[in-house]
């Protein structure tokens, strides 16, 4: 029957998957009998051929039980059995998942009624493909293990090959090393056995290549495939590499437009093609539009499903009343129903479930990319200005034509350690906030709240050109018996954050730490008489790399650092709007 699907190959794209697995998988007919010479026998063929490609079922079914009738009084069991997977194959491709199922069980039924063990592997590869086409892949490769075992052990060498790739189909995605030593098994077998095949199945390497990202051996497949085309060979997989060859030439839009009118799976094809040149946008359009057919189908599954259920039951139920024999019949029958709805629901939900923490993932990649391109562009910024003062200083200091005097030489030798230290400061900073939001949380401890700022005051650094301009001060309206039950080290870590930020953003006046408590809250709070904050700016100063004098020093992180950290320690960083200054005041509240 190989002759009636080989045209088949431009339905949904399940249907494409089934139809090339069955043609192959039924290369197994035996010597061709004089019968199949006659006019009757094509004529019947042919009937069912283009009824099969018009997709009337109508015509179909009628056209296929008369070729099987003819079959039957031909005593050609195997041809026969053959047209019983095409039965199956039509109603997949009608996306009737019940129907099949039912007609693979009785076909099950039959071949053991019959005793007909040799052909047993049709079945076996029918329940294969329903599997498959449901997403119970592990169930999809045990049958599909099982037909290879028996076809070795029945003969049928020639026909293993495509069973071979639909378990590469299956684990592709899974595990691309073990879809290659199968994709090899089943060109070695092809080779000896059916060599027209190949091309086919070295067309699917080339693929993989592509999926794996590996594009020199994908070149060279694709190369291979063109050569081949020109002898007059054909695969079914040549638009998919005509669309990915044109990817790699950069012809993105043509690849689109090629995968749009010849590849079922466009939508995600066109996704991917989006995605690998960087046009998020319209990756996420059709990625929308993929993840809409996809539930469409789904729902059409377990509509026909449940169509299918309910008229099952109907007839079982008509059967009953007229013998109670049947009884534990129809009760085997319908919880065989009911487990088929479940899993059907259960892989709808699951690919929903999937494709939400897929959508999750992408938005947070974007997240991700976003700060990470700030981040480099803070740093760069903040290490570039320090290291040209550092280079050019240097520069002079080792030319020998430059009678420098030595207050010279020790201004610039100031300036080199002053600039190197800015930098050593940025990294130790980096350092330590990356440090402290990856650490597991610290033990709280008892600290006292006055004995703990004094402390922390004393070894408040102030840069020395800032030094005789800034007073530093503690101020306390709360008892030195008071204590604050938290993480010493992250409270420490957010003051100094804070202290430094105020000292960076004033250059004359007074920083002052004052602490207030109220029955359940300590409030400490960080004062200066710098630059002070817009009122617009209250909660964007907050956010990672935020700067709002880009001529600061530091890379805009402490804020939001602080933030995070006060709020892993149950209490909260905020910039008090109704503080008149001059300057600014932060307000770190902690639970007492």
């Amino acid at each position: 029957m190989n002759e009636i699907f080989r045209g088949m190959l431009t339905a949904s794209r399940r249907t494409v998957f089934v139809l090339i697995t069955l043609i192959l998988s039924t290369a197994t007919l035996q010597a061709a009998s004089d019968y199949k010479s006659s006019t009757e026998y094509r004529a019947l063929r042919d009937s069912v051929h283009h009824a099969f490609n018009d997709g009337d079922s109508a015509r179909f079914f009628a056209s296929i039980y008369q070729f099987e009738k003819y079959l039957i009084n031909q005593n050609d069991l195997h041809a026969y059995y053959t047209q019983r997977c095409n039965e199956i194959v039509f109603e997949l491709n009608r996306q009737n998942i019940f129907e099949a199922y039912m007609l693979s069980v009785r076909l099950s039924r039959e071949l053991t009624d019959r005793k007909l063990h040799k052909e047993m592997y049709m079945a076996i590869n029918m329940m294969g493909h329903i599997y498959h086409y449901s997403g119970n892949n592990a169930s999809a490769k045990r049958c599909f293990w099982e037909v290879i075992r028996m076809m070795e052990k029945e003969g049928y060498q020639e026909s293993i090959p495509p069973i071979y790739m639909n378990l590469v189909n299956i684990v592709i995605s899974e595990d691309s090393e073990e879809a290659l030593r199968l994709i090899d098994q089943a060109a070695s077998l092809a080779r000896e056995t059916s060599p027209e095949r190949e091309f086919d199945i070295e067309a699917r390497r080339t693929l993989a290549y592509y999926r794996m990202g590996d594009m020199k051996r994908f070149d060279i497949g694709y190369q291979a495939y063109k050569e081949g085309e020109a002898k007059g060979l054909s695969s079914v997989h040549g638009r998919s590499l005509e669309v990915y060859h044109l990817v790699r030439q950069g012809n993105i839009d043509e690849a689109v437009r090629l995968a749009n009118e010849s590849m079922d799976d466009r939508y995600s094809t066109i996704a991917e093609i989006y995605s690998s040149v960087g046009r998020w946008q319209e990756a996420f359009e059709m990625q929308k539009k993929d993840m809409a057919e996809t539930d469409s189908i789904n729902s059409l599954l377990l509509s026909s499903s449940l169509q299918g259920i309910q008229t099952e039951l109907e007839r079982y139920e008509q059967e009953n009343k007229e013998t109670l024999r049947h009884l534990y019949g129809v009760a085997a029958i319908a919880t065989l129903l009911l487990l088929l709805v479940l899993a059907l629901i259960y892989i709808v939900k699951t690919r929903q479930r999937h494709l939400r923490e897929i959508r999750k993932a992408y938005q947070r990649a974007l997240e991700s990319d976003k700060i990470k391109t700030l981040f480099i562009q803070n740093v760069s910024h903040e290490v570039r200005t320090p290291l040209n003062v550092i280079s050019g200083f240097a520069q002079l200091m080792a030319d020998p034509e430059r009678n420098l005097s030595n207050e010279e030489c020790r201004y610039m030798s100031d300036m080199v350690v002053h600039n190197s230290n800015r930098i050593t400061l940025m990294l130790d900073e980096v350092l330590m906030i990356a440090a402290q939001e990856s650490s597991a949380e610290e033990e709280k401890v008892a600290i006292r709240c006055n004995d703990f700022m004094r402390n922390i005051m004393k070894e408040l650094h102030i840069c020395s050109e800032k030094k005789n301009l800034i007073r530093a001060s503690y101020e306390t309206k709360v008892t030195d018996d008071l204590e604050v039950y938290t993480c010493k080290k992250v409270l420490r870590t957010i003051l100094y954050q804070l202290l430094d930020n105020a000292i960076k953003n004033t250059d004359s006046g007074s920083i002052t730490l004052k602490a207030v408590a109220t029955t359940s809250q300590l409030m400490l709070a960080v004062e200066d008489t710098g630059i002070g904050v817009p009122a617009e700016e209250a909660e964007h100063i907050f956010e990672r790399f935020v700067k709002l004098d880009p001529f600061k020093d530091g890379l805009g992180i402490g804020l939001s650092f602080c933030r995070t950290m006060a709020q892993r320690i149950g209490g909260s960083v905020t910039l008090d709007q109704s503080y008149t200054g001059p300057g600014a005041r932060f307000v770190l509240t902690l639970p007492l």
